[in-house]
């Protein structure tokens, strides 16, 4: 690997010999806050070299806090809790790749490669809770990277927070495509059962071959399915999101998704419609000419007419729906699918009347 910031920005590339199997990404390019760019370069030396798999690596942070707060006027929640930095699911699309760039690592395979596990937030969160000034509401999980990825079944980092929020009987939300999220019904069954839990799973497609190069370590998409009814029967409340909506490649399945979702035991639906700020652009950009280059250019021409003209148009009030024919159109058909389907039922506000934080030993108990 060579480089010279003097030769402006040049995208990383993998060595002739590094391969990467099931990822979202082609690509490594070094993060926008770098002060040096790297790319591959041929020194004439033409030594062989062993082949090597790009494999998954995890590193530890020490949680100084657990819950992340937002004044987003887009979103249904002011407060979230992330268990993990970047996502093994290596969804090429995810806006959440972005982020790595503020830990010096590429929004590119460093975001699905090189993952920030936070063992012990279960103590931080615990301590926040138990606050004088705390005012619970719904907590958020999943909402940037899936807490469900396939680490957590070795660090176990998102049973932690669920334990302690089980113990206040604090209500919480969860987005995920992970199918481990069967793993903790016996915490989420109870909750629901009080007010206290809600499910969203993710269905981007339903196409098996282009979820595997979509969502590469992510469930299939029979297997969500079949996740929403183990939910459902077990009486969590599952709203099905039919998210990100790709115009030109995906949005035709639509109505499929919400029918297969609906008779697997959802009740609720939502749409957003793909963004790509920043470094996700380019990544999927790149994705289009791999995957699908016979579309690429129809594709990226309905993403820009969605977005003003733009790959991405970041306005509050825009950035989730889009604008224009092609986004009217897919909420028109998404609205009428959810009707006819009987997905249109109102949900009532997870409970927050419940919350109590648990004795602790040496606590005085109360007579009442």
């Amino acid at each position: 690997m060579f480089y010279d910031p003097a030769m402006g920005p040049q995208d990383d590339t993998l060595r002739p010999h590094q391969r990467a199997r099931a990822r979202g990404a082609a690509s490594n390019a070094t993060g926008r806050y770098e002060a040096s760019t790297h790319w591959a370069f041929d020194d004439g030396w033409d030594l062989p070299e062993e082949d090597r798999l790009i494999r998954t690596e995890v590193r530890l942070e020490r949680p100084r806090s657990a819950i992340s707060y937002n004044r987003s006027p887009d979103l249904p929640f002011d407060r979230s809790i992330n268990p993990y930095r970047g996502c093994e699911h290596g969804c090429i699309y995810c806006f959440a790749r972005p982020t790595h760039a503020y830990l010096n690592l590429s929004p590119g395979l460093d975001f699905e490669t090189k993952l920030i596990a936070r063992p012990g937030i279960g103590t931080v969160l615990e301590r926040e809770l138990r606050a004088k000034s705390y005012v619970p509401r719904t907590i958020a999980l999943g909402t940037n990277t899936d807490p469900y990825q396939p680490v957590e079944a070795e660090h176990r980092v998102m049973r932690e927070v669920l334990e302690v929020l089980h113990a206040f009987r604090h209500p919480l939300g969860i987005v995920t495509k992970g199918a481990m999220v069967e793993r903790d019904i016996d915490l989420l069954a109870p909750m629901a059962a009080q007010g206290l839990a809600r499910v969203g799973l993710s269905v981007t497609t339903l196409d098996r071959a282009l979820a595997r190069s979509l969502e590469p370590r992510a469930a299939a998409p029979a297997r969500r399915l079949a996740t929403i009814r183990r939910l459902t029967d077990a009486g969590i409340p599952v709203r099905v999101m039919v998210s990100p909506v790709i115009p030109g490649l995906t949005d035709p399945e639509v109505e499929s998704i919400l029918e297969a979702a609906r008779d697997a035991g959802a009740v609720a639906a939502s749409w957003i419609m793909l963004r790509l700020p920043l470094e996700v652009a380019p990544l999927f950009q790149e994705w289009l000419e791999a995957h699908v280059p016979n579309r690429a250019a129809k594709v990226m021409a309905r993403i820009r007419e969605t977005h003003g003209g733009r790959d991405y148009d970041p306005e509050w009030g825009r950035r989730m729906r889009g604008q224009g024919i092609w986004s009217e159109l897919i909420g028109q058909r998404f609205d009428k699918a959810v009707a006819r389907l009987g997905l249109r039922v109102p949900q009532p506000p997870l409970r927050t009347d419940l919350f109590r934080p648990p004795p602790r030993a040496g606590d005085q108990l109360t007579l009442f």
